[in-house]
């Protein structure tokens, strides 16, 4: 899977970058089909070089919000586009700050819905995006104004290139969406020293990368928020996805440490732990796969990208300033 979601995946072939957590693991856990259908295989991120440079598509330089300084305009391929109209101007006679947010994995999945869900909030939107430039490139035509860049997250170089192209893009970036992630199936005994470090520096690294990019202008302006993209995984662990479970259960730990460091400055760091949700990387099983899994679901049915996405959306507002350092389950109540 290749950076967004994260679902449930039984894909014994090579790593993909996305977000897509697998049913969880309890006391009474869900049957996993015994034989799903082998999905197409997806490009080996393992395979390709780390990306240095951001590689945007075409978009128009963002406006500076109220009281900043305009900075300098970027040139897209000389492309206009149009943003949606700025919110209705609240009693009182202020405008909302308009806020810049960056989404990791934002090509589909869980990331697409996501930009959808900030682009018609209001926000200024960027999405990173790792191999998948037709999906990239669909969102841009689909919201006039939201931008995507390419960036391999394993890479520190790629991050800092990426980030420092969306923030002039964007004027500044008060929202972080740390989505991208990769999973694999495969026993612990079978797991390579690469392919644990691979999981690691994807679905982990990457986010510390991001992070660290982003805290000096949050801190700066005392206010941010960080979001972090885990899995039911992280908080169970899943048989034959020890690799995967360890990682996502390190981004609750980075969620809940960074979340005590930085409150004093403004800044919410909290964390959303999908189950299984029905994206396109579920395409590889059967309905009757499909039902299994939503009748063993307490609210019988199974999650959709959307539902994670308003999770995301609550969590970086105005009225989530007094939660930070949680982790908030969408999965139907497989983890209770």
């Amino acid at each position: 899977m290749h950076e967004e979601d994260f679902e449930l995946t039984f894909d014994l072939g090579p790593l993909e970058q996305a977000e897509q957590p697998q049913p969880a693991a309890q006391a009474a856990p869900v049957p996993r089909p015994a034989a799903p259908k082998p999905r197409p295989q997806a490009e080996d991120r393992a395979s390709e070089p780390a990306k240095t440079a951001a590689q945007p598509h075409p978009v128009p330089p963002a406006r500076p919000a109220a009281g900043e300084a305009a900075r300098p305009s970027v040139s897209v391929r000389g492309t206009e586009t149009s943003r949606p109209a700025p919110a209705a101007k609240p009693a009182g006679g202020q405008h909302p700050p308009v806020r810049g947010v960056l989404i990791s994995g934002g090509d589909r999945g869980i990331g697409a819905a996501a930009a959808r869900a900030f682009y018609e909030a209001g926000y200024r939107v960027a999405v990173l995006y790792h191999t998948n430039a037709e999906a990239a490139a669909a969102l841009e035509a689909s919201l006039p104004g939201i931008i995507a860049l390419q960036c391999d997250v394993a890479s520190r170089a790629a991050c800092e290139s990426a980030f420092t192209a969306a923030e002039i893009m964007l004027g500044h970036v008060d929202v972080l969406v740390c989505n991208a992630g990769i999973a694999q199936q495969k026993l612990f005994t079978d797991i390579t020293p690469a392919e644990w470090q691979h999981m690691l520096d994807v679905n982990l690294t990457g986010a510390f990368h991001l992070c660290q990019l982003a805290l000096p202008g949050m801190i700066r302006r005392k206010w941010g928020r960080i979001l972090t993209v885990s899995s039911m995984w992280g908080q169970t662990g899943g048989s034959c996805e020890v690799h995967y479970s360890a990682a996502k259960a390190g981004l609750i730990g980075l969620t809940k440490a960074l979340a005590r460091e930085e409150g004093p400055s403004g800044i919410t760091v909290n964390c959303v732990a999908p189950g299984v949700i029905d994206t396109d990387m579920m395409a590889g099983f059967t309905p009757g796969d499909k039902a299994a899994l939503a009748e063993e679901t307490p609210v019988g049915r199974l999650g959709s990208a959307q539902e994670v996405a308003r999770a995301l959306l609550f969590l970086a507002g105005e009225e989530a300033g007094y939660i930070t350092g949680q982790v908030f389950g969408v999965n139907g109540g497989l983890v209770i």
